[in-house]
């Protein structure tokens, strides 16, 4: 066996089961689909939870109550301990140096932010050592607490 002698082990490659060409190919008249019916027409798909013409169950109970499903906030979460880790002392942390820095996920363009896939909160897990200026629109309280300790400040985000 050669280093540039590559191939897949024997039985991972099977051939194609070819259907419809005949009853003496073992696969004609049907072609696998059973008898009749709307499943062996061809674009004959039914959906999850048809029954059959039927008001499917999730129609026929009644919608009840409140959900905040649809209102509900999601953040991108960044803990100290990371930014301990990706921040130099004195440094402003804010939505763009988080994308630069890859802890966030977001696009900038010519140093501006150009798009955030969701807003960023800032939480207290780990420590942080260093003076740092926080710009960001969310911290929780202990990360708020972490930051003054250290000798850090927290700005209004722009």
């Amino acid at each position: 066996m050669q280093d540039f002698d590559l191939h897949a082990p024997k039985g991972a490659n099977k051939p194609r089961r070819i259907l419809g060409r005949g009853q003496g190919s073992g696969r004609g008249t049907t072609a696998g689909k059973g008898n009749k019916g709307q499943k062996s027409r061809s674009g004959g798909k039914t959906y999850v939870g048809f029954e059959g013409g039927q008001m499917p169950l999730y129609r026929r109970i009644a919608r009840r109550g409140f959900s905040n499903y649809p209102f509900k906030k999601e953040y991108q979460i960044v803990n100290l301990a990371d930014i301990e880790q990706r921040y130099e002392d004195g440094e402003t942390v804010d939505a763009v140096s988080l994308v630069v820095k890859g802890l966030v996920k977001g696009s900038v363009k010519d140093g501006a932010l150009k798009r955030l896939s969701a807003p960023v909160k800032v939480l207290g897990d780990g420590e942080l050592t260093k003076k740092l200026i926080f710009k960001i629109g969310s911290l929780s309280a202990p990360a708020k607490e972490k930051i003054e300790r250290s000798g850090g400040a927290v700005a209004a985000a722009e």
